[in-house]
C-alpha cells in the first residue's frame, strides 16, 4: 500500500506470534499485596508454560523475537529534537479482526520492554467492549481506564495495578460503557493521553485496542497514539481486511506490523520473529 500521498512512513513489519492463554496467579507475593492494594502478583511460572514472556524465562524463542520487535518501537518513543514523534511513547496494539492475537503481542510487548534498564510500562486495557488483559494474565476484572473517563474525582493512579514483574504497571478497561466510543474520543481521554505521556520521561504506555474493522472505539483510540502496531493473522487475515484496516488508520505517521501465527519451516511447530524495514 503506496503511503508516498499522505506523506507518512511504510509500516514497518516487525514480527510473527502465536497466541496463548494463561491463566491463574500465584499467591507468594500475599504480604506485598496486603500492604498495597493495588498490588497484584502474577504467576510467571503459569504464564511461561502458556507461551507467554517473562522476566525468569532466559533467552527462549519469544524473548529474543520481542526483543528484535521492541527495538525500533523503543528507538521512535526516545526520538528527540527534529526527529521527536508526538506521543511517541503511547503504543497502540491493534489488528483488523478478533482472534489474530493483538492482546497476546500486546502483553509480551509490555513485558519485554519491561526488561528493559531505565524504563517502566504501563499496559492498559483499551478494549474496553471486550477486555482481555486482565483475564490473560490471569487476574480478575478491576476499576480501570472506563471508571477514571466517567468519574472526574477518580484519580488514575487509584485504579492503576503494579505487579511483582519489575518496571511493569497494568491498567485495567473498567467498567462497560454504551459510551465508550464517545469517552475514548473525549477531552477527558485527551488530557488522561497527555498526563501518561508526559508526566513519566521514562515510561512506556502500551494499550491493547479493539480491532480496527469490528468496533468504532479503536478509531478514536488510534487517532490519538504516537505509534500503531497492527497485528494480522498468517494465512487468515485477507489482504482486503489488511488493506482496509490500514486505510482507515493512514493519517497515523508511524505504522508497524507484526505477522502473526506463522510457522518459519514447513512440517514443524516453531514460531519464529523477522524484522523488516
Amino acid at each position: 500500500m503506496s503511503t508516498k500521498d499522505s506523506g507518512r512512513q511504510e509500516p514497518t513489519i516487525l514480527g510473527v506470534a502465536e497466541a496463548g492463554v494463561p491463566y491463574g496467579a500465584d499467591q507468594a507475593d500475599a504480604q506485598a499485596e496486603a500492604l498495597n492494594p493495588r498490588y497484584r502478583t502474577l504467576n510467571l511460572a503459569r504464564l511461561a508454560e502458556q507461551g507467554m514472556l517473562t522476566q525468569d524465562g532466559g533467552r527462549s524463542s519469544v524473548a529474543e523475537d520481542f526483543r528484535i520487535i521492541k527495538r525500533p518501537l523503543l528507538r521512535q518513543a526516545r526520538a528527540t529534537g527534529a526527529d521527536a514523534i508526538r506521543h511517541g511513547n503511547l503504543i497502540v496494539v491493534t489488528s483488523a479482526m478478533p482472534g489474530e492475537g493483538k492482546t497476546y503481542c500486546a502483553v509480551n510487548l509490555a513485558m519485554s520492554i519491561a526488561m528493559e534498564m531505565d524504563i517502566t510500562v504501563l499496559l492498559v486495557d483499551a478494549d474496553v467492549a471486550r477486555p482481555s488483559v486482565l483475564k490473560v494474565l490471569g487476574l480478575p476484572p478491576e476499576p480501570g481506564l472506563m471508571d477514571v473517563l466517567l468519574d472526574p474525582q477518580l484519580a488514575m493512579a487509584d485504579v492503576i495495578l503494579k505487579t511483582n514483574v519489575a518496571n511493569l504497571s497494568i491498567l485495567p478497561a473498567g467498567r462497560s460503557n454504551k459510551h465508550a466510543t464517545e469517552l475514548l474520543a473525549s477531552r477527558a481521554m485527551s488530557r488522561l493521553l497527555a498526563e501518561i505521556a508526559s508526566r513519566y520521561a521514562d515510561r512506556v504506555v502500551v494499550f491493547d485496542s479493539p480491532p480496527l474493522l469490528i468496533t468504532s472505539e479503536a478509531h478514536a483510540l488510534v487517532g490519538q497514539m504516537g505509534q500503531v502496531v497492527m497485528v494480522v493473522e498468517a494465512e487468515t487475515t485477507t489482504q482486503h481486511a489488511v488493506k482496509e484496516a490500514l486505510r482507515q488508520i493512514e493519517s497515523c505517521e508511524h505504522i508497524h506490523l507484526i505477522y502473526n501465527k506463522t510457522k518459519s519451516f514447513p512440517g514443524t511447530d516453531y514460531y519464529g520473529y523477522g524484522y523488516y524495514d
